[in-house]
């Protein structure tokens, strides 16, 4: 009697360079959940505070901003309450640089369990996503607060509007910048460590040409083309003015970041799956 063998996972060493592998994260869509939990709880587990500091971070970051930025050097809010329009920046901006960071390490932090297990590998910076979101959703609920305090209060200044509705758009393109990005910087990384400070050095810089800190009224006309092109700029702006009622929002500026997140996107798994397959020569 012929016995016929079948095989739910072939592993096989020629791989379509285009082939993005989606279909595998699917099917490994537990082993996702899994990963976002076990990263929430070994980062918090130990720690006295626990999930307190998603909140400390960015109440403290929002009074010193506001002491030293609003404060000694006078950098105008569009009359928006200081506390509030540093921590609507700050809120998008954490979110963005905890994927970017974490994605971009993502081979040298977990070099060990990828040369003994196989699973899609791509599993790990959705996790690093999916994980951050978590974060993002409890610092949003503070901002939330502060919010309802100033409008209970009577603050003319702060007028919220149906484009907070756009917030899951603006949540998929941020997320989408990092996770690209990420990806790309992380095959880098295999064999440039330099990578590595490169990308700490480059995020903070990056923070000063992204309106966080202040408002693109308060820009001078000659450099507001080259705030243009951070494709985070129009996604901070859009989000302050949907939750503030203050600033400027630019279907234009959100349609080249969807642009920019497609094609980040794309490259980045691209590359990440073409290096994945060789990283432990180099890692």
């Amino acid at each position: 009697m012929e016995n016929t063998q079948h095989w739910t996972e072939e592993i096989s060493a020629k791989h379509n360079l285009f082939d993005l592998k989606l279909r595998s994260v699917w099917r490994y869509k537990d082993l996702l959940a899994l990963m976002v939990r076990r990263d929430f709880a070994a980062n918090y587990k130990q720690t006295i505070l626990g999930p307190l500091w998603f909140f400390i971070n960015p109440l403290i970051s929002s009074i010193i901003f506001s002491i030293i930025f609003g404060g000694i050097a006078g950098i105008s809010t569009d009359e928006l309450p200081q506390m509030l329009f540093y921590m609507s920046g700050l809120t998008l901006w954490n979110y963005f640089q905890e994927c970017l960071n974490s994605t971009a390490n993502v081979f040298r932090n977990n070099a060990g369990i990828f040369g003994k297990v196989y699973f899609p590998r791509l599993i790990m910076p959705l996790s690093i996503v999916i994980g951050n979101l978590l974060k993002f959703l409890l610092q949003f609920a503070m901002f939330l607060c502060f919010l309802i305090y100033f409008l209970i209060i009577g603050n003319k200044n702060v007028h919220p509007n149906t484009y907070m509705l756009l917030l899951p758009g603006l949540i998929i393109l941020i997320a989408g910048i990092g996770l690209g990005i990420g990806m790309i910087i992380s095959a880098l990384t295999t064999k440039y460590r330099d990578m590595t400070f490169l990308l700490n050095f480059g995020v903070s810089l990056l923070m000063y040409a992204t309106p966080v800190i202040y408002p693109m009224s308060s820009v001078p006309e000659k450099y507001k083309p080259f705030l243009a092109v951070n494709p985070i700029t129009p996604i901070i702006e859009a989000f302050r003015y949907g939750f503030l009622g203050n600033g400027q929002i630019s279907f234009m500026g959100l349609a080249y970041s969807t642009i920019f997140v497609i094609v980040a996107l794309l490259i980045g798994i691209v590359v990440f799956n073409k290096v994945e397959r060789s990283f432990m020569d180099t890692v």
